[in-house]
């Protein structure tokens, strides 16, 4: 594996975390060394870039499903379960107001 290769690799796998402009000083900073041709740098800033994007979407699904999976274990309620119970809340509150309304009030003392 050629050293420029590795280094592209290396740079790849950092462009998660890096901006646009780190990777084209990066990318620029090979040009000067002449250990790339100034003709292939906007090829590899954006392969670079997106494989970057690659890897962040890749990390956002592993992220959420270990959280899924932890609230999950914790038997965390999901949102729809929540708003159901939420539903049949408002539904007995109703009931319990209509009955109260029904039935008679003591006299005052």
């Amino acid at each position: 594996m050629s050293d420029l290769f590795k280094k592209a690799l290396s740079l790849g796998l950092g462009v998660t975390v890096v901006s646009k402009e780190k990777v084209e000083k990066a990318v620029n900073d090979l040009v000067k060394r002449g250990e790339l041709a100034p003709s292939e740098s906007r090829a590899l800033v954006d392969r670079l870039m997106d494989r970057g994007a690659e890897e962040q979407g890749q990390i956002k699904d592993w992220v959420r499903q270990q959280v899924q999976k932890a609230l999950t274990e914790l038997d965390v309620p999901t949102r729809a379960t929540v708003d159901q119970l939420q539903q049949r809340i408002t539904v007995l509150e109703q009931r319990l107001a209509e009955k109260e309304q029904d039935q008679p009030k003591p006299p005052l003392a």
